[in-house]
């Protein structure tokens, strides 16, 4: 598939144009950001089973070379897509969905984009051959959520990718400088792709944090809103090296506290909610509204 690319208008930069024929379709389509290490991915695959623990058919796509996204469900780090491709030469009709598809806790179904060798191809084709493969396996039709858990705070051309396809994007952030700094630059690449594609800003999901001031600080200034609240607690950490979701451990108040959040999370998302018309501040101005004496 040739990925054409649209010369800059006005502010705008280059950036990848999918294939306007390929789209996901009915179901409710999430793209999970934030700054690197943050826990997008704890938070993509435990929204994952939230949404399944409400009878959801449920496919989380990963987006990051390192293929791990998905391991808390499946127990082992899955193929990629372009593995898969290019053991067939990229003969995509040679694959069978097990080649690329793998079922996790729950049933949420799981996949890896992976991604180019570093310096040798662009993000934005991986995750379009990821969707135009899917669609050609008919496995978007049963599907009713799509979550995209996106490499790091890399919000220009392939890794913005996922934004053409989401109805809704979700800033993870924690409640300190650099999250917040990187949270602002998200919010401008999803403000600057809604002026082309249907996603919205959905929230900002408070990660890792016991207070959530300075959150709550910013997003007041710049017209967001915080949706959820997951504090950094030491069975968050034990669940990855334990290679589980929260959902699996064993349950304690202050962990079924956790899943009863993301539970409530998944069920706003799915009943739905107005978006958010959040203004960035330039960088300059949010260095000096986060500094204090």
């Amino acid at each position: 598939m040739n990925i054409p690319i649209r010369p800059p208008v006005e502010s705008d930069s280059f950036q990848v144009d999918l294939d306007p024929n390929v789209q996901i379709g009915a179901a409710k389509v999430f793209a999970i950001y934030g700054k690197g290490g943050i826990g997008k991915s704890t938070t993509s695959s435990n929204l994952s089973v939230a949404f399944s623990k409400l009878g959801k058919r449920v496919l989380q796509i990963g987006c990051d070379p390192k293929h791990d996204s998905t391991f808390t469900l499946t127990k082992r780090l899955a193929p990629t897509v372009i593995d898969a491709l290019e053991s067939v030469k990229f003969h995509s009709e040679e694959l069978r969905v097990e080649d690329f598809v793998a079922e996790g806790y729950n049933g949420v179904m799981c996949v890896e984009a992976g991604g180019p060798p570093a310096g040798t191809g662009c993000g934005g084709y991986v995750v379009g051959q990821t969707v135009k493969l899917l669609k050609e396996h008919h496995l978007l039709e049963d599907t009713d959520v799509v979550i995209f858990d996106v490499l790091g705070d890399v919000v220009c051309g392939g890794f913005a990718s996922p934004l053409q396809h989401a109805g809704r994007a979700l800033i993870v952030t924690a409640n300190d400088f650099d999250s917040i700094f990187a949270m602002n630059r998200i919010v401008a690449a999803i403000r600057a792709k809604s002026k082309n594609y249907e996603v919205r800003l959905g929230g900002v999901i408070a990660n890792r944090s016991a207070q959530t001031d300075e959150i709550d600080r910013y997003n007041a200034a710049v017209g967001l809103k915080r949706v959820a609240h997951f504090p950094d607690l030491d069975v968050i950490r034990r669940s990855r090296l334990k290679k589980s979701t929260l959902f699996e451990m064993e349950p304690t108040p202050e962990l079924i506290a956790v899943q009863e959040e993301y539970l409530r999370l998944a069920q706003e998302l799915w009943d739905g909610y107005e978006p958010i018309d959040a203004t960035p501040m330039k960088d300059r101005d949010l260095f000096e509204f986060l500094g204090f004496d």
